[in-house]
């Protein structure tokens, strides 16, 4: 009676109040992950650990993406040493982290993440249960415990390339289900970032969420209303990285992460979700990282926001302002609402920020003033941006080509397409709107003259 009270306070799986979890000790030919799959700097970080006396694991999402076929991003060790022991193993280490306490060990271009296994104890909680510092450090075993999703719990030993499974991650990556190790509303209360990663990882693996793990996900969203804006922009950023970033932010949607709860998914996502501009910017977006080509955080988050920034730009068009100034104050309008909400640190800002003031260039196709605009450091990224815009219908795609052979023709192809652009007799939309002063504005004006 008195063990498995404590099994329930303590939220331990059935067994491991009387006994140790009997783990499952893989071997390679029912997994299939050699060591010359690690990279060079995993198993160099792996083996040093080991030959210096200490336990060493490649662990998580690497184990994971190995057993799936997929080249892992990056790698993560585990190991019993503590954080100072590691540091004194590796001269170009450096600890970090007040809340976890981990060690980055840089071994050439490549840096490894190395942390001592968690123990079954949690230094401090707030009120609703969300772990605040943990810095306690145990077992292996104690460490699967503590991991969030059973596929995330698996240790790959490079020494004997053997895999060690607490949790049955084996079976439920072959199954492709997303389980939670433990009750998985408590999971969600010690960190509630675990449910934008359910869905992260479900969307990115094509996994389904088991049913025990979704469920509180819904009546615990309000959770993420607390997490500090800047991790909630990190894990943004992994979701939208994550290759599938379309169909992750439409899962959040469906689990109920969406109206209040998630300020960036509010922005971005309407009711019937089927912005077209939005799906083509992601899906270009995805399309580039399974080709492992870079990516502009700045254009991505351009994309996210510009049906927001559009809106309210057209809404001053049509209200007589002129388009650089009705731009420039749509801009500022939605970079207020997000600068509440969202930390988006101002590297990311600027970019975006550039993309779309240079939207209202793209109108004006006269003598020097298109010269000037290629010469802009930005031109490239603000074309990708309104030839999107083409795409989805917001523009006139004989404008776009426009644009496209302008920048690619020489001298004398371009003084013809500036003729041809001129006989076409199309407007200045630049000059076509003026904003108009009120009445009285006028009327002194008007006055003041007169008396001169």
């Amino acid at each position: 009676m008195i063990r498995k009270f404590i099994r329930k306070v303590l939220d331990l799986p059935a067994g491991m109040g009387k006994r140790r979890t009997k783990a499952r000790v893989i071997p390679l030919p029912q997994h299939g992950i050699r060591r010359d799959q690690l990279s060079s700097a995993a198993l160099k970080v792996t083996t040093r650990l080991q030959e210096a006396g200490f336990s060493a694991y490649v662990v998580g999402g690497a184990v994971r993406d190995l057993m799936l076929g997929v080249s892992p991003k990056d790698f993560d060790v585990a190991t019993n040493a503590t954080p100072e022991e590691v540091h004194r193993v590796f001269r170009r280490s450096r600890i970090i982290g007040r809340r976890f306490r981990i060690v980055h060990v840089m071994m050439g271009p490549e840096t490894i993440e190395v942390t001592t296994f968690r123990g079954g104890s949690v230094d401090d909680t707030n009120e609703t249960g969300r772990i605040m510092a943990d810095n306690s450090f145990g077992s292996q075993e104690e460490d699967a415990h503590r991991r969030d999703f059973t596929v995330n719990a698996l240790f790959y030993d490079p020494s004997d390339e053997t895999v060690i499974d607490y949790h049955h991650g084996v079976k439920d990556l072959r199954a492709r289900k997303l389980v939670m190790i433990g009750q998985p509303a408590r999971r969600y209360q010690e960190d509630p970032v675990r449910m934008l990663r359910a869905v992260r990882l479900a969307a990115k693996l094509g996994f389904e969420i088991d049913d025990a793990t979704r469920k509180p996900i819904r009546t615990h969203a309000h959770l993420l209303k607390k997490e500090p804006p800047a991790r909630l922009f990190d894990e943004m950023l992994k979701l939208l990285m994550s290759g599938q970033a379309y169909g992750c932010l439409k899962k959040l949607r469906e689990e109920g992460m969406a109206r209040g709860v998630f300020p960036l998914l509010d922005a971005v996502l309407d009711d019937k979700g089927d912005d077209l501009f939005l799906k083509l910017g992601l899906e270009s977006t995805d399309q580039r990282i399974r080709a492992d080509k870079p990516v502009s955080v700045g254009f991505l988050l351009a994309t996210l926001l510009w049906k927001q920034v559009y809106q309210r730009w057209q809404k001053r068009l049509n209200a007589g302002d002129r388009a650089v100034y009705a731009l420039a104050q749509a801009i500022a309008d939605v970079e207020s609402e997000q600068d509440n909400d969202f930390a988006i640190p101002r590297r990311f800002s600027v970019t975006m920020r550039e993309i779309w003031m240079l939207q209202s260039r793209f109108d004006s196709r006269s003598g020097q003033r298109a010269y000037r605009f290629l010469e802009q450091p930005r031109f490239r990224a603000a074309y990708d941006f309104f030839a999107l815009r083409g795409e989805a219908g917001e523009v006139d795609m004989k404008l776009v080509g426009w644009w496209n052979d302008f920048q690619r023709a020489d001298e004398e192809e371009r003084e013809q397409l500036l003729e041809i652009a001129k006989a076409s007799g199309e407007p200045d939309p630049a000059k076509k709107r003026r904003r108009r002063r009120p009445a009285n504005r006028r009327k002194a004006a008007g006055e003041s003259g007169g008396e001169a």
